[in-house]
C-alpha cells in the first residue's frame, strides 16, 4: 500500500510540476518580455483580464497541487525509499517545491497590485519587481521538474 501511495504522489507531482513549469516558463520567456513591446498599460490590462481573472484558480490549483504532492512524495520517499536511488531527486524536488512556493508568496501579492493602479510608472515598478521574483521562481520550478525527470530516469533506465 505504501508503494502505491508513493507512486501516486510521485506521478501526480511530476505531472503537476511539469504543467507548472510550462506555465511559468511561458510567463517568463514570452509574456513578461512582451510588455516592453506593447507597453505596461496594455500588459496590465491583459494581466487583469487573464492571469488575475480566470488564471487565479488555474494557477492556485496547479501551484498548490504541485507543491503539496511534491512535499508528500518527498516525505513518503524518506519513509519508504530512504535507501533507494530515487530518494535523492525526490527529496530535492520537495525542497525546490518549498522554494518556489516561498517565491510565490512574494510574487502573487506584487502581481495582484496591478489591479490597484493605472499609473504607468507604478505599473513599471510592479512589473519589474514581479519579473525579478518570477525569474527566480521559474528557475526553482524548472529545477524541481528536472529532479522528477532524473527520478523517472532512475526508475526506467
Amino acid at each position: 500500500m505504501e508503494d502505491v501511495l508513493f507512486k501516486t504522489c510521485f506521478i501526480t507531482a511530476t505531472a503537476l510540476t511539469g504543467m507548472l513549469c510550462g506555465a511559468s516558463l511561458d510567463q517568463s520567456v514570452k509574456q513578461l518580455p512582451a510588455r516592453r513591446v506593447i507597453g505596461v498599460k496594455a500588459f496590465s490590462a491583459y494581466a487583469r483580464a487573464a492571469d488575475l481573472k480566470n488564471g487565479i484558480p488555474f494557477y492556485a490549483i496547479l501551484g498548490v497541487g504541485a507543491a503539496l504532492t511534491a512535499i508528500l512524495a518527498a516525505i513518503l520517499a524518506w519513509i519508504y525509499h530512504k535507501d533507494s536511488a530515487i530518494a535523492l531527486p525526490v527529496w530535492l524536488a520537495g525542497i525546490l517545491a518549498i522554494c518556489h512556493t516561498f517565491c510565490t508568496t512574494q510574487a502573487a501579492p506584487t502581481y495582484f497590485k496591478l489591479k490597484k493602479t493605472d499609473n504607468e510608472e507604478a505599473l513599471k515598478k510592479l512589473l519589474d519587481k514581479f519579473e525579478r521574483i518570477q525569474t527566480i521562481r521559474s528557475a526553482f520550478i524548472l529545477l524541481n521538474f528536472l529532479c522528477y525527470i532524473w527520478a523517472v530516469w532512475i526508475l526506467f533506465v
